[in-house]
């Protein structure tokens, strides 16, 4: 590897060798790049999103109710195993995404004590607008892989996430 190739991970895991050689640190390689190209992307969706008026948070709810297919309802229970929230976190969510005109909610009609969240024709409109727009951010950070490249890197990925605990 040419010095132009390496980046501030291989920096930690030289300065780990020079301290501890004994140590393993492709682990910690790995890991590392994860962690920042997880955060950096996390920050760049974050201002996509932000253009739609609705935060990451926001989106994964209206994109779920969007991928259920019509009639596009969901319980607050569904959404919240869906999305891996608390019920007092989604509740937040759906007062601040019903508010802005994008989904309502209305009693269940076969749990009285139920309810069911639909997404309104603009929170449909805004969703399409939005994952479009998320999916081209995306798309141009891997600009730089080939398109094997990119079905290899999300079969390992795959794969790690299978194993994980």
């Amino acid at each position: 590897m040419t010095e132009a190739n390496k980046d501030a991970v291989d920096a930690i895991t030289a300065q780990w060798y020079a301290v501890r050689p004994d140590l393993d640190t492709a682990p910690m390689a790995v890991f590392g790049r994860i962690y920042r190209i997880t955060k950096a992307m996390g920050d760049e969706m974050e201002r996509t999103y932000n253009r739609f008026g609705i935060s990451r948070g926001e989106f994964d709810v209206v994109a779920t109710l969007r991928r259920s297919g019509t009639p596009y309802t969901l319980s607050p229970r569904q959404l919240s195993a869906t999305l891996m929230l608390t019920t007092g976190g989604m509740t937040g969510r759906l007062d601040k995404l019903e508010k802005a005109g994008l989904l309502t909610r209305r009693p269940d009609p076969h749990d009285r004590r139920g309810l069911q969240v639909t997404i309104t024709d603009r929170g449909l409109a805004l969703i399409d607008e939005a994952v479009t727009a998320g999916l081209e951010v995306q798309r141009a950070a891997l600009t730089g892989l080939s398109e094997e490249e990119v079905r290899v890197l999300g079969d390992l990925l795959r794969k790690l996430l299978a194993d994980m605990p």
